[in-house]
């Protein structure tokens, strides 16, 4: 007899964290549409594919939760709006460009002499 779980929860004190399929979508989506959105902008974020993925969770979060656009048509897949989270991302990863663009090494020219 096979049992599979739907989630796995995990409680700590009185916090309860619910991890599902629909969270592990939401991840997979999120980082799909942030290097989508890395690709449109044509920046790429600091720490790679971790920071594509922190970009598009946030995106997808801050235009759905935090800003909510009415009045667009939009695709969902799993439950996750694509089209407002590839714009949540795009914001994104121009604000984390701006914040972070001197914080690199740029590399200088060598010059003996």
């Amino acid at each position: 007899m096979l049992v599979l779980a739907d989630a796995v929860k995990i409680q700590i004190g009185s916090n309860v964290w619910t991890i599902g399929l629909d969270l592990i979508m939401y991840i997979v989506i999120a980082a799909v549409v942030g290097v989508i959105a890395e690709f449109i902008v044509g920046w790429r974020v600091p720490l790679g594919i971790i920071g594509a993925i922190i970009a598009g969770v946030i995106g997808v979060w801050l235009m759905t939760r935090v800003i909510n656009i009415t009045g667009i048509g939009d695709i969902y897949w799993f439950g996750v709006p694509l089209l407002r989270g590839l714009i949540g991302a795009i914001i994104m990863i121009g604000i984390w460009h701006l914040l972070t663009r001197g914080l690199g090494s740029r590399r200088r020219r060598y010059r003996a002499g």
